[in-house]
């Protein structure tokens, strides 16, 4: 048997801890280094989803603010039957506000009436409780909290993502790290449940699309993209800064963009370029899913059955 003199052992313990320090890092550098895989289909028809919101005067649902009583209702739960039998289109975005709970039996519910219409979650457009960049670190935290939860809400049906809102705060303008700080924990969580969280181009001022680039590139996480909205920022008014909006969240989207040929506001109606919306879209390489989300006053089913046709002929 070798003698182990204090000098052998000292050599072997620094080697191990060595050894240790490096597997340490590689192990780190894996977790962080892990990208999302979600298994996108190639068929134009497939890749097409219809989001609830355009539909809120639709769903019944006690926090839907937006709900006609003259017109037909119908729970979230119904919705993927809806589609799959007005549009022939197999996979939806729910708007968080149109889920009556959050409890386990009605996501379950939920989660068989998918399955009933052979349909599929493929986001969750979520929006906050708080802002990721208020003043008080209490509505921060609460912001988070808020976005968590809406992770563990899609695991549980299936959707590969989320996409949280940037709430404006009332006592702050938006602050870049205070969001960054906030959203590096959502994505943290996210990852470790391969969930995708996106960023939309959704308010003027808080969800600004530089704003959010900016954002994403400082998180700097693969579970972090951009969903990028085709009119959101038309509402400018700048036809041009619409498509250099566009074409700098396309550089880092991944699961899913919101398709509409224009937006509204205070009855005006601001119109885009269709065609060179997609053109942008598909030189950027972008392969994830396209949420047809026409948002104008009146009857939706329409204006969406002819968003369905056009985006299957510019996919196609």
């Amino acid at each position: 048997m070798t003698k182990l003199t204090r000098r052998t052992f000292l050599e072997s313990a620094s080697a191990l801890a060595v050894g240790n320090l490096i597997a340490s890092a590689v192990s780190i550098a894996g977790a962080s280094d892990a990208q999302p895989h979600i298994a996108f289909p190639n068929a134009p028809r497939d890749r097409i989803a219809i989001a609830s919101y355009p539909f809120r005067a639709y769903i019944d649902c006690p926090g839907n603010r937006d709900r006609n009583s003259t017109l037909p209702g119908m729970d979230l739960t119904q919705f993927p039957a809806e589609v799959a039998k007005k549009f022939a289109i197999h996979s939806i975005e729910p708007y968080s506000p149109h889920f009556r709970s959050l409890d386990p039996e009605y996501l379950a519910t939920f989660g068989r009436e998918l399955a009933k219409a052979n349909s599929k979650v493929v986001n969750i457009a979520v929006s906050t409780e708080a802002s990721f960049y208020d003043a008080d670190p209490a509505a921060r935290a609460k912001s988070v909290a808020s976005a968590k939860k809406w992770v563990d809400a899609a695991v549980t049906i299936g959707s590969p993502g989320i996409r949280t809102h940037i709430r404006p705060a009332k006592n702050a303008k938006p602050n870049l790290q205070q969001t960054i700080d906030s959203l590096r924990e959502v994505v943290a969580y996210a990852a470790g449940k391969n969930v995708v969280v996106s960023l939309e181009n959704d308010d003027l001022v808080s969800e600004d699309a530089f704003f959010v680039v900016k954002v994403i590139e400082q998180v700097n996480h693969p579970y972090l993209h951009a969903l990028p909205d085709f009119a959101n920022s038309m509402l400018t008014g700048d036809a041009d800064f619409n498509y250099r909006a566009l074409q700098a969240m396309f550089q880092h989207a991944y699961n899913i963009c919101h398709v509409k040929d224009g937006e509204v506001d205070n009855g005006k109606q601001f119109n885009i370029d269709l065609a060179k919306s997609f053109q942008i879209l598909k030189t950027s390489g972008f392969r994830g899913y396209c949420s047809i989300e026409f948002d104008a006053p009146g009857d939706p089913y329409a204006p969406t059955a002819k968003l369905v046709e056009q985006t299957l002929r510019y996919l196609s």
